[in-house]
Order: C-alpha cells, then sequence, then structure tokens
C-alpha cells in the first residue's frame, strides 16, 4: 500500500568523501542506459543499530543481512518485489519428485570481487567446487559460525555428522558433508535427509552464499569487516560505528532485459545514526535516500499530512516480523508454565500498539508466527492470550505467587541501542505487570551485542527479542521453537532457540511439516504447531511489524517488503537536473521493472 507524505524541505546535500565511488552525489557520474535507466549516484541508507559481523556464517542481524546482501550471493535468491525466489548463481535447478535431490546448474563466467588474496589481485571464475567448501564450512562448528542450526541442520545428509566430527574434534568424513556432491565444474547436488519441498527457502539464507576460499585462508576471523564475495557491490571502505562504502561491482555478471550491465548505481553507503529524528532530518534534508521504521510521534502526521505537494512516499506492508519477550524456560522461576501464562495475560496488547505505537503494528494476539504476513496462513483460528488481568492474577496465585507475595523481582532486558521504541515498551510493561500482578519489576536496557550475548547464552530469565523471517515461510518462526535446536551443553549458545524449550507435540507436528509435500498440507501442520507452543508460552509476543519505508520519487525499481530484505542490484536513481519537485500530480510511487 502506497501513501502521498507531506513535502520534502529540502534537497542538493552531497555526499562527502566518497572519491572514487561516483563522485558529487547530485552532479557527476550520471549516464543513461537504455529503456530509461540512469547510471550513476550513491543510494544512502541509515540504520539505527549496528551489525555484528559481515561474515556470512555469522550474520544474525538485519542490518548485517542487508548489507552482506549486497556483497554475497548464493545459488537462489529473494525477488525484492515479491519474495518469489528466483535464480542466482544457479541459472536453473531441478529435483527428484520425492524433493530429497536437488541439483543445480551453476552459471559460467562469475567471478569473485577482486582482491590482495588472488594472483594479482584479480578475482577468479566460481565453481561448483567452491560452493562444495562453502557448505561444508557451514556444517563446521566454529565461534563464527550462527547459521548452521537455520540451514542444514537435519535437513541435509551428512551434514549432523560432519557438524558433530567438527565439535568433537575428531577426523572429518572424507569428501565433506555426504550430501554436498560436485557432479562437474558447474554441477551442484544436494541430497536431504527427508523429503522438503520447501528446500529453495533455506538456500535464500546468509549462510548458503558462496565467499572465497582464499579470503577465508588469508583473513580469518577479519572477513567480519573484510568481505569477498560475487555481488553487484564490494567493499570499499568501512568505519564501524559510522558508515560503511559499497561500489559498484566492475565484473558483475547479471545485466537487465536491456543488455545493461548491472549494477546501476555508482555506489551503497551504509551510516549508523543511532537517533530516529536525526535519521529522519537526514532524510528530509535530502542527505537519505530511504528511511525504515519512522519515528513514533510523528506517524500521525505523515499518515495525515499534505499531500498537494509530494516529494516522497510512505510504502507500508504487514511485515513477516514480530516483537516478543523470551523466558529461558530452563531457569528456576520461568519452567513454571503458569507463571509464564500469567504475564501473557497481564499484558494489554492493543493499548500498547494504539498508543505506545501509534498504530504501527499488529497486537501479537496470536502465535509466534506473524499475523497477516503469509497467505495461507490462518493465524485466527488460534487462541492466543487477550487482556485478562484477573486470570492473569488467578495464574499467579495457582504458581504458588499470591497477589504477587514472593515473587522475585522481574528484570525487563532489552537492547538500548534500537532507538527510544525498545525503552517505551518496556517502561508501559513495567507498569502494567506491577499494577496487575503486584510484583517489582525493572528495567534492564543495555547495548545489542551485550544482550544478543547473554540471552543467547540462557544467562537472561526474560528478554526482549524480534526475529523477521529469513525466509518467507512460516517455518523461519517455528524453528524457535524446536527442540532439536537446543544445545546439550546448558552455557553453550543457543542462536535458534534462545528459550530452550522443548515439546514433544510441538516438535512432532513441526517434524511432519518438514516432510509435507504440499503447502496446504504443511500450513495446516505449522498451525498446530503454532498452537501447541501457544499453550506452554515460552514467549510473550507483544506485537506484530508493519513495515513503514520512506523513500524519495526519484528512487527507482526500490521495493519495500514484508521481509525488509534490501537487494540494491537493480535500483537506479533519476539524476539530479531530470528530479520533478513539488509536483501536484505525482506519479504514482509503485517503480518500473526493467529486470
Amino acid at each position: 500500500m502506497y501513501k502521498k507524505l507531506i513535502p520534502v524541505l529540502a534537497l542538493g546535500i552531497l555526499l562527502a568523501g566518497c572519491q572514487g565511488c561516483g563522485g558529487d552525489h547530485n552532479q557527476s557520474g550520471w549516464r543513461d542506459g537504455k529503456g530509461g535507466v540512469y547510471y550513476g549516484g550513491v543510494f544512502r541508507i541509515n540504520w539505527v543499530v549496528g551489525f555484528r559481523s559481515l561474515f556470512p556464517l555469522n550474520v544474525t542481524d538485519l542490518t548485517a543481512d542487508n548489507i552482506t546482501n549486497q556483497m554475497y550471493e548464493g545459488l537462489v535468491k529473494l525477488s525484492p518485489k515479491d519474495l518469489t525466489i528466483i535464480p542466482c548463481l544457479a541459472e536453473s535447478w531441478k529435483r527428484n519428485d520425492s524433493a530429497t535431490v536437488w541439483t543445480f546448474s551453476i552459471r559460467k563466467g562469475v567471478k569473485f570481487h577482486d582482491d590482495e588474496c588472488f594472483p594479482g589481485g584479480k578475482g577468479r571464475d566460481v565453481t561448483a567446487k567452491d560452493f562444495k567448501w562453502c557448505l561444508d564450512q557451514l556444517c563446521t562448528a566454529s565461534a563464527q559460525n550462527a547459521q548452521f542450526d537455520e540451514t542444514f541442520k537435519g535437513r541435509v545428509l551428512g551434514a549432523d555428522e560432519y557438524y558433530q566430527a567438527s565439535v568433537d574434534k575428531k577426523a572429518l568424513p572424507n569428501g565433506g558433508v555426504k550430501g554436498v556432491k560436485v557432479i562437474d565444474d558447474y554441477t551442484l547436488e544436494i541430497d536431504l535427509v527427508r523429503p522438503f519441498s520447501g528446500f529453495l527457502n533455506i538456500l535464500t539464507e546468509p549462510g548458503c552464499s558462496v565467499f572465497a576460499q582464499e579470503a577465508f585462508e588469508k583473513y580469518g576471523l577479519d572477513m567480519r569487516i573484510h568481505p569477498v564475495g560475487t555481488g553487484p557491490f564490494q567493499l570499499k571502505d568501512i568505519k564501524e560505528d559510522a558508515d560503511i562504502v559499497l561500489v559498484r561491482n566492475p565484473h558483475y555478471w547479471d545485466k537487465d532485459n536491456f543488455g545493461n550491465q548491472l549494477p546501476y548505481l555508482d555506489a551503497v553507503k551504509f551510516t549508523f545514526v543511532h537517533e530516529k529524528k536525526s535519521e529522519l532530518l537526514q532524510f528530509q534534508q535530502g542527505d537519505l535516500e530511504m528511511m525504515y521504521q519512522i519515528p513514533l510521534e510523528i506517524i500521525p502526521q505523515i499518515l495525515n499530512g499534505d499531500n498537494s505537494k509530494v516529494d516522497y512516499t510512505l510504502d507500508t506492508k504487514p511485515a513477516m516480523s514480530n516483537y516478543f519477550f523470551g523466558f529461558q524456560t530452563q531457569s528456576p522461576v520461568y519452567s513454571n508454565r503458569l507463571v509464564r501464562q500469567a504475564l501473557n495475560y497481564a499484558i494489554d496488547r492493543d493499548k500498547i500498539v494504539t498508543y505506545t505505537l501509534q498504530g504501527e503494528g499488529i497486537p501479537g494476539n496470536y502465535g509466534i508466527v506473524p499475523a497477516q504476513a503469509f497467505t495461507g496462513y490462518d493465524y485466527k483460528k488460534l487462541k492466543g492470550y487477550d487482556y485478562e488481568p484477573d486470570k492473569a492474577k488467578e495464574l499467579l496465585a495457582k504458581a504458588g505467587y499470591p497477589n504477587g507475595k514472593g515473587f522475585p523481582e522481574l528484570t525487563l532486558q532489552t537492547n538500548s541501542d534500537g532507538g527510544e521504541r525498545n525503552i517505551q515498551i518496556a517502561e508501559v510493561m513495567k507498569k502494567m505487570f506491577e499494577e496487575n500482578l503486584n510484583i517489582t519489576v525493572k528495567i534492564n536496557a543495555i547495548p545489542l551485542a551485550q544482550h544478543y550475548d547473554a540471552f543467547e547464552r540462557g544467562k537472561v530469565p526474560f528478554f526482549r527479542e524480534g526475529w523477521i523471517a529469513d525466509y518467507p515461510d512460516p517455518l523461519t518462526f517455528l524453528n524457535l521453537l524446536y527442540g532439536a535446536n537446543v544445545p546439550k551443553d546448558s552455557t553453550a549458545r543457543a542462536y535458534s532457540n534462545p528459550f530452550r524449550y522443548s515439546n514433544k507435540r510441538f516438535d512432532s507436528l513441526y517434524n511432519k511439516a518438514l516432510v509435507a509435500l504440499t503447502d496446504s498440507d504443511r500450513y495446516r501442520l505449522y498451525l498446530e504447531a503454532d498452537q501447541a507452543a501457544l499453550d506452554d508460552a515460552p514467549y510473550l509476543c507483544v506485537f506484530y511489524e508493519e513495515n513503514y519505508y520512506l523513500y524519495h520519487n526519484y528512487v527507482k525499481n526500490f521495493y519495500g517488503n514484508a521481509m525488509d530484505y534490501i537487494d540494491l542490484s537493480k535500483t537506479y536513481l533519476i539524476p539530479p537536473k531530470k528530479r520533478v519537485s513539488n509536483n501536484p500530480n505525482p506519479t504514482p510511487a509503485a517503480p518500473s521493472e526493467n529486470h
């Protein structure tokens, strides 16, 4: 859905300090392409939260995901327009009838980015052997590998055995992961443990990208900030907590339907200004091309602004993402289901969405799968948690804490560097818990990296988290509750199941869904599994996100979508001299597709 907005305040702020990446943002580096597109310019995006790592196997946050999307590629990828799966480095693929054997034909002539890790600094051709090596790394235990549980674990033949051998520091199986096979230089086969019709979704994950073995061997841990991939853009400069500049890959393999070499942009610049009001001002002054997540207090102004003159557009959609607080279900207090249920009933989610979020979201009254985000997922059949404070008190009393007596101080841990919203929500929840359950509550707001480290290691009984779909399927959310993802070591990191939750009924339904060959059967089983976990309340879902993208009308082929998935390979900008400002009858914001 597109909505018109108030006019932009100013344009023309130049991008300084980006020599060699397109020059002056508004005055040089521009040229016409075939079919009405333009080359040149720098696309500038700000993220209020920084990244942990740009190494594909260790991408765990949205910021890193969208930066690495521009530099790394896999066999397949998502269309930013509609999130369908489209060819990438595999130009085609086929599967057998049981969906257990998948065969990929890899493009010829794809090159890694030029880098010092290669002889003469020139990137070499990518072959099936590179994918084999990278996917073996995906199945190798390492402090840099946070992607195994989400991708090949329990799915690819031999993956679990290979991973366990690396954990035990035993000799790795000869030939690598058994189910990943090089048929010839440009043919790769992946064999699964059991049928899985949704396997292509998994291959869109960052951990399934191809990266250069030479770079891994040369840079090691420094690949966190030294990416060497095949994508449309490559790294030029990085200043952590300040900015990252990517420039056009001159040897990129892809072209559009008119024969134009992609990408069109000279460069992409990511900045990390943590304050949303400052970000909004930068956008209005023409310092940013796009803005995501609008400050709460200005949403009414944006949605009800003056529509007579329009220089930018709001694109809003239900999101494949949620916002919740998780319980560490193996902790002494929160191992009690009655306590978890009581806390769920004590929260007025409608009030939080209406007043705290100014309507930006959908109350989280259903399961962990975001309501309204998946066509065919009948979330309204789920019985969740409405606001029932009397029932909350009754359950807390049954748990052994009548009128809150004897209940230990409850700590809401959240991250402090995601803007004001996290603190505002925590403060409202604190008041509701105190008033409805007569318990003592404090808020602990810490930097994101510390927050993640603490709850992933099981050190925090009650923690804020949010999950954005890794791929467009409910499984990406239900995987957070799968018992097989709970590490045996209670101090080990739990990337995929931070609740350390296990439920036999849920796991049984989850496993049945994996082998279902039709979407309708999978979705029916997903729904049952969602309800099974919901009854246990291992988390408290506050709301489901809605995605709000602000972007200037001179931005073309940029698509906001339900996953916050950004692919700038086909995005272009109208040159400054050809832009029309304050047009009373603007062209609809939906851009043309040139590829």
